[in-house]
């Protein structure tokens, strides 16, 4: 009888559960994953910080004033390491350069593991600071731009490996990079790799994770970017690096870390961004039946009554940008991708550097095969060597 009895009652639990996730009500003010009334908010954006709408007419004031309410709208930034405490985990010769695993601190709070290539030879070297792509697979982060080091578990080797496969044509960026003569750094980001959950990756916790932050007046996106700019700092301190020479690059989310680096930071001279541009009134409506709402992983709190997605990169000109998205991504409609590349295109135009600005769509889903990655490679070896 106790055995029919807890059967019977896992059968109602489960009946009440499932009655539970069917219920809905006549009348609703959400829909998909928006308001219903977001054509209205969307249609309130004015961007009054953008640059050609805002009131200042010099440029170098505008970046200033325009990188500051950004900084404003990233909330409290973590605080500094005071130093950059450096400790080598491991080490391993590759073919022409030097792979190491690293912990370094970039905030009074933690450290954080990162992979660094190193060629061969003599340096100093031009260096790119690699960002890692979102793809809800948290489980690795840096490892999906530089093969792991033989002192992984044999889990992240072979997750990474199949990771490359699967977005980025089998290849590693890092590696490929590397043999080419770059200084390459790749490091977690809050909530990947090494700096996840204990109790193991989970996606749904992201946002769980994200909100809990901001009861602290943290922005977990934000940390993100902080950690980019310092990781950039720090790149620049090391010995075999020409820091006058210094890029980044990334996919995905890593494209948006990278036109945001590239934005905020003035260590980085050259940007390459591969499927991650679009603006809010594409992005944020009901026209399409799936876009990059972007969510916590790129969400600064109130930037959005100020600026848009391609006003924040524009703060990176006169810098070496590229730009590549797909006219088969789903994830960003073309017609917002073309908005977006017209207000970029005409703010370098603006200031006499449009040919430092290369904006591409190319026949391809949301990935970086390996025709992209040597495009970001010639691209930075025309903007860096």
């Amino acid at each position: 009888m106790p055995y029919l009895f807890r059967s019977l009652l896992l059968v109602l639990v489960t009946a009440q559960v499932v009655g539970v996730c069917a219920q809905k009500r006549q009348k609703w003010e959400f829909e998909r994953n928006l308001p219903v009334y977001a054509d209205s908010l969307l249609k309130d954006l004015t961007y009054p910080m953008a640059w050609g709408q805002s009131d200042i007419a010099d440029f170098g004031v505008w970046r200033r004033v325009a990188r500051q309410k950004v900084f404003d709208c990233m909330l409290t930034p973590p605080p500094p390491a005071g130093n950059c405490d450096v400790r080598v985990l491991c080490e391993e010769q590759r073919d022409g350069y030097k792979a190491r695993k690293i912990e370094v601190r970039l905030s009074r709070y933690y450290t954080v593991p990162a992979y660094v290539l190193i060629p061969d030879g003599k340096g100093p070297f031009p260096a790119v600071n690699l960002l890692h792509d979102h793809g809800a697979h948290l489980f690795i982060g840096k490892e999906k731009m530089i093969q792991p080091l033989a002192c992984e578990d044999s889990l992240v080797r072979a997750d990474a490996q199949q990771w490359a496969g699967q977005l980025y044509g089998g290849q590693f960026l890092g590696d490929y990079l590397a043999r080419h003569g770059y200084v390459v750094f790749s490091a977690d980001a809050p909530m990947w790799g090494e700096r996840g959950q204990k109790e193991g990756p989970r996606r749904d916790r992201y946002d769980m994770i994200a909100g809990n932050m901001m009861m602290y007046g943290i922005d977990l996106s934000a940390y993100m970017t902080y950690d980019d700019i310092s990781g950039t700092e720090f790149l620049a301190t090391m010995p075999e690096v020409d820091a006058s020479r210094i890029g980044c690059a990334g996919c995905s989310m890593g494209a948006y870390r990278a036109w945001m680096l590239s934005a905020l930071s003035d260590r980085i001279k050259a940007g390459a961004a591969v499927c991650w541009m679009v603006t809010t009134d594409e992005q944020m409506s009901f026209k399409y039946p799936r876009t990059e709402n972007g969510g916590f992983a790129n969400c600064f709190p109130g930037l959005r009554r100020w600026m848009d997605y391609p006003h924040v990169a524009s703060m990176a000109c006169p810098k070496a940008m590229l730009f590549i998205n797909g006219t088969q991504d789903k994830l960003f409609p073309v017609p917002g991708v073309e908005k977006a590349f017209r207000i970029m295109r005409d703010t370098w135009q603006s200031q006499g550097a449009a040919d430092r600005l290369e904006t591409e769509l190319w026949d391809m889903p949301h990935s970086c095969p390996l025709r992209a990655q040597e495009r970001i490679l010639s691209f930075l070896e025309a903007r860096l060597k």
